[in-house]
């Protein structure tokens, strides 16, 4: 499975609307963003009309094609670009990526069961 991060920025005059916008999300865009194979897809919002945005997928590449060649997703992402600044393209193509630094689980994983067993049991010593 691939984590994929990315940030867009809002334009400030427009952040209400880009809101409302999203509540809801035509159900059949919802579908779409599915049928390409996105999971626990979630948008962020922070100051200044910084977006982050998350998803998991079993093939990013395979999920950008399939939006891409999408009249549901072309149609949508028409309508949505004018909500971004400095964005060439496709908001759902032309996001900027972000690199994943930290994930908790694979971290746990690497460490190991054992390790944080004893970690844990070092901390609870007198």
């Amino acid at each position: 499975m691939e984590r994929i991060g990315f940030q867009l920025t809002i334009r400030p005059e427009l952040l209400d609307e880009y809101l409302e916008r999203h509540a809801p999300v035509w159900p059949e865009m919802l579908a779409e963003i599915a049928r390409a194979g996105r999971r626990n897809y979630t948008l962020f919002l922070g100051e200044c009309g910084t977006l982050f945005g998350y998803y998991e997928t079993d093939d990013d590449a395979a999920a950008q094609a399939h939006l891409a060649a999408s009249p549901i997703a072309a149609r949508w992402e028409a309508e949505m670009s004018r909500f971004f600044v400095d964005l060439d393209g496709r908001p759902d193509q032309a996001a900027t990526p972000l690199t994943e630094v930290f994930h908790l689980e694979d971290q746990l994983a690497a460490v190991g069961e054992t390790a944080l067993i004893r970690i844990d049991d070092e901390s609870s010593a007198p």
